[in-house]
């Protein structure tokens, strides 16, 4: 007896997002780009471990653009977005050439706001970075 074939599953209709938020989490090892719509539901990402680069080259200014330029594109062709607000969070030297590359992906940028997370002097810090 042959299995009866099952139809093709609807395809999901294209989301069209506007506007979002993208998230920029530039630490010391790594950025991660997170692009998400205005209630904070995630649409696209990248890190530079995403582009392909293994060790402390992800934690390069140069990975930080990529993974910004993968992350927009993503967000562009999946769901039409135009505009952004940017968040960033963290000391990362990746974070100012992150912003760039959403400015220069041809996305609009709206506002830039820092996040990053300061300590009320809560844990002391390891050895070299007291002084």
């Amino acid at each position: 007896m042959a299995k009866p074939t099952k139809g093709k599953a609807p395809r999901r209709a294209r989301r069209n997002i506007s506007a979002g938020r993208a998230y920029v989490h530039a630490s010391y090892n790594n950025t991660i780009v997170t692009i998400t719509d205005m209630d904070g539901n995630s649409v696209a990402w990248s890190s530079g471990g995403t582009i392909g680069y293994k060790g402390s080259k992800k934690g390069t200014p140069y990975a930080a653009q990529l993974a910004a330029a993968d992350a927009v594109k993503k967000a562009q062709t999946s769901f039409g977005m135009s505009a952004v607000d940017v968040i960033v969070r963290g000391s990362g030297s990746g974070r100012e050439q992150a912003i760039r590359a959403i400015q220069a992906s041809g996305i609009e940028v709206k506002s830039i706001m820092d996040d990053s997370p300061v300590p009320h002097n809560g844990c002391r810090p390891k050895k070299k970075f007291r002084a």
